[in-house]
């Protein structure tokens, strides 16, 4: 597995009220009334020990911390950074991820959220490195990028997730880059029309983006002024051909190939005049990475 290729200073750019405000949100939603477990176990001082038990790319971190904080009164101390690789035989024997001490309510209280969190984005990281070192291997240079195919709720976990992993985000939300779609210039009546009325507001600050399936709509997208054209649905051997023809006439327009696109397949689409492979895949089918989080038992008074 390849190594990070981004600083581990990505969470940097994460706003902390976003990620308090989420964070705080799914606490609310996970003890909404009476948290009888925490009664049970009461304010006694416990040392728990948070392990990892898959391989794959650790992430997630400042997501949980901030779980850890907002219940209060607990110290965490981590071992692992976000990218950080845990290896088949760490896995084997339940690396170590973090130590986590204080009241023992507290730490039950959020475990699960900070579980839940670090196992998902861990999943998107590592299928994203995976797919990132699969298509490096074969030379090719451009960006794997995520879709908006987001969990409601969980996207920005998920995006930044794919950044850790090592890919791009392609567009985050609605606002980020303008998408015109089948439906927008079918709406509109046709491409040059929806390219014009996204300008409008879009302005010079704003990409624009149209999902072109043939060559005679790429084309149209490009004359209308779009930055991007997405190529969208086509077989391999359909995109390098037209994607050759289209770098050809318009050497500064930024080529994307889409649709149905997954592990097995992605390297059948690779050539020079793509510029973006994005697969939604990596928001939206990847598996979850196990980690538990364990309380020490105390020992035997004698």
């Amino acid at each position: 597995m390849a190594t990070a290729p981004f600083a581990p200073s990505i969470e940097l750019a994460l706003p902390k009220w976003e990620v308090q405000r989420l964070v705080t949100s799914w606490l609310a939603a996970d003890a909404p009334a009476f948290e009888v477990g925490g009664f049970v176990v009461g304010e006694v001082e416990r040392t728990a020990r948070l392990l990892g038990k898959s391989p794959g790319v650790f992430c997630g971190r400042v997501f949980a911390q901030a779980a850890f904080d907002a219940v209060g009164g607990l110290q965490v101390e981590w071992f692992l950074k976000d990218g950080d690789v845990i290896s088949v035989e760490d896995a084997k024997a339940k690396k170590p991820v973090a130590i986590v001490r204080g009241k023992a309510k507290s730490i039950l209280l959020a475990e699960r959220t900070a579980l839940n969190v670090i196992s998902r984005a861990s999943g998107v990281a590592t299928l994203t490195r995976r797919m990132l070192t699969q298509v490096r291997s074969k030379g090719w240079q451009g960006h794997l990028a995520a879709t908006r195919k987001t969990t409601p709720g969980f996207a920005l976990v998920e995006k930044y997730a794919v950044l850790v992993g090592g890919a791009s985000t392609h567009r985050i939300d609605l606002s980020q880059m303008t998408m015109l779609k089948d439906n927008h210039v079918w709406s509109v009546g046709s491409i040059t029309k929806a390219v014009k009325q996204a300008k409008v507001i879009a302005g010079f600050s704003s990409k624009i983006e149209v999902e072109a399936r043939s060559f005679e709509e790429a084309c149209e997208a490009a004359d209308a002024g779009a930055d991007v054209v997405m190529l969208d649905n086509m077989t391999p051997a359909q995109i390098k051909t037209e994607s050759a023809r289209l770098k050809a006439k318009y050497p500064y327009i930024v080529i994307e190939a889409s649709g149905g696109i997954n592990e097995d397949s992605i390297t059948e689409y690779l050539c020079p005049t793509v510029d973006v492979v994005s697969v939604g895949k990596l928001t939206q089918g990847y598996a979850c990475l196990d980690f538990s989080l364990k309380v020490d038992r105390p020992q035997a008074k004698l």
